[in-house]
Formats: structure tokens, sequence, C-alpha cells
């Protein structure tokens, strides 16, 4: 190990997926002892250490031990032994796996609260909803490999779809659903559980061709969404939609 080795560990923190914290430890414990591995001085430990529980919300719990947080509160308990030292790099690997919806937002709020602080975050996940909502800069890797890298609006521009169009119908025909198929721009039309699903290429004037269309075919409808693709859709198109081991 070189000189300078420990140093450069001090400024990375590392959140693994799988809950790394000492049950025979209570959550003020746990904080303190990762939190202890780095810095010497005790009142700046403590220091670190009631920072921390702030920052994750777990004042509550600080005599708690592990096995009687849920686990939501877990996740947190892991981000906090993570994050007390104040590292300057952050690797989360899907910290929000099998959590509560409001842990959840608190997980994301305060990895987007760490990186304002000036800490660079590598964030891995696959909710999607997620990586859209957080990361700037995106990789996606399939087997092993980056097959496509940049921010959501680069990714978003190297896929074929510009608009999904769902319109809730109850009386289409198959002849018609073709005939939405062959018009101008229209990558794929599906019809199923009375939802017509609707894939265009990018254009100004896709819904108002789909409606004319409908209109002049006397084909009632109800509720009509549109959606720009989403980084799910970029990822399915870039890496295949067959399912995965």
């Amino acid at each position: 190990m070189g000189p300078d080795e420990y140093d450069i560990k001090r400024d990375i923190g590392i959140i693994m997926q799988n809950v790394a914290v000492f049950d025979e430890l209570t959550v003020y414990e746990n904080i303190y002892y990762f939190c202890s591995l780095y810095i010497n001085d005790k009142d700046k430990i403590k220091e670190l250490t009631e920072e921390a529980i702030r920052f994750v919300s777990l004042e509550d719990y600080t005599k708690f031990y592990p096995k009687k947080l849920s686990g939501g509160l877990l996740r947190r308990l892991n981000i906090a032994c993570g994050i007390v030292h104040k590292p300057k790099l952050i690797i989360l690997d899907e910290p929000t796996v099998a959590v509560d919806p409001q842990s959840r937002n608190k997980i994301l709020e305060g990895i987007q609260q760490l990186n304002e602080q000036g800490a660079t975050i590598i964030y891995t996940s696959h909710y999607m909803e997620e990586v859209e909502q957080i990361c700037n800069n995106i990789a996606i890797i399939d087997k092993g490999k980056v097959v496509a890298q940049g921010s959501k609006e680069e990714l978003k521009a190297m896929i074929s779809i510009g608009e999904k169009i769902t319109i809730e119908t109850y009386q289409i025909k198959e002849e018609q659903l073709m005939m939405i198929r062959e018009m101008p721009n229209v990558i794929s039309a599906t019809y199923d559980n009375n939802l017509l699903e609707i894939k265009s290429g990018r254009g100004k004037n896709n819904l108002l061709q789909v409606l004319h269309f409908m209109e002049n075919n006397k084909i009632d409808f109800g509720k009509v969404f549109t959606q720009l693709p989403t980084l799910n859709d970029v990822f399915l198109e870039i890496t295949g939609k067959e399912l995965r081991d």
C-alpha cells in the first residue's frame, strides 16, 4: 500500500446494495464507528455523527439496533455510515431497492443535496425514473459494456420514438388499426384492453393526425394521453426487450 493510498480512500464513500452495518451496535454507534475509521478527533467524530443522523432523519432511532429498523430506515442508516466522513466521491449501488416511498424520496433528496454540496456521485440503479430525476450524465451498461452515454436529452435523441400517444376507445377495428400503422411518422400501433397506443417519430402534428383519423372514421374515444420518450424507452430500445437472467 502506497503512503497516500489511505488518504485517497478517506475521500471515498461506498454504499453497497446489501446493507453493511453491525447488528451488535446501535444506530448511533454504527455511524460513530464508521466515522472513526477516517477521523481521529473524538469531538469531530461526534459532530459528524450527529450531522449524519440529522441528514438521514434518524434522530428518533439513535438507540435502535439494526434488526429493529424497517427496510427504509436500515437503508438510511447504511447511507449515513457511508457518508458520515464527508467523502468527495460517493458510490451508491441501488440504494432504494425495496424501500417505502417516503424513504425513497428522502434518499433521493439526500443524494441531490450531497451533490449540491460538492460531492461527486456515482449512482447505479435499474429504476429509470430515478436516474432521470437525479443524474446529469448517464451511461447505459449492457452485458458489461457501455452502450450509450450522455445527458438524458442526448440519450432520448438517440432513439426513434418521439412521442407516445394513448387513446381510450372501445370500438376500433383491425383494418382501422392497420390504417393507423400506415400513417406518416407512425412507428407502431397496438390495441389492448381498450387502449390504443401509438408510437410516433419526431414531429409536430402526430396527435392531430390521429385525432382527425378517429373523427373522420367516427370512432368514439375517451381519454387521450401523450408522453415524450422516457429513459425506460431509451433503455429498452438500445438493449432490447427480451427477458434477462
